[in-house]
């Protein structure tokens, strides 16, 4: 069973996307922005982050933070944003690998499909 870190600042969309992922068979853990999260990645031993946050500067920074570590330069990331026309060229631009974008609104499966394809 993977380990998720969910890392949602909206504790009902957390809540809904949470149950969703492991009706799917993931083991999830939740939390809201923080300025800790490779902390929550080591203790969690997580396989993989989901990030669904209010605006991508927010999850950029978060990104940022988990990929400049680095035991984590490799840990599958779904990043779930409403500006895709500004996510898309920024992980463009970082070279980045093992992220995938969801775009907003969305749903658990399209959530779970894209960790799925992560974390193969």
């Amino acid at each position: 069973m993977s380990r998720i870190l969910l890392i949602d600042d909206t504790p009902e969309t957390a809540e809904l996307l949470a149950f969703a992922l492991r009706d799917r068979g993931y083991e999830v853990f939740v939390d809201g922005y923080t300025t800790t999260l490779n902390e929550l990645v080591r203790e969690q031993h997580a396989d993989a982050v989901v990030l669904n946050l209010t605006t991508w500067d927010m999850s950029e920074s978060l990104f940022d933070s988990v990929r400049g570590d680095g035991g984590h330069n490799d840990l599958p990331v779904v990043i779930i944003s409403d500006t895709p026309e500004k996510a898309e060229p920024s992980l463009r631009s970082r070279k980045a690998r093992k992220v995938l974008l969801v775009q907003k609104p969305f749903t658990g499966g399209r959530v779970a499909t894209a960790l799925a394809q992560l974390l193969e």
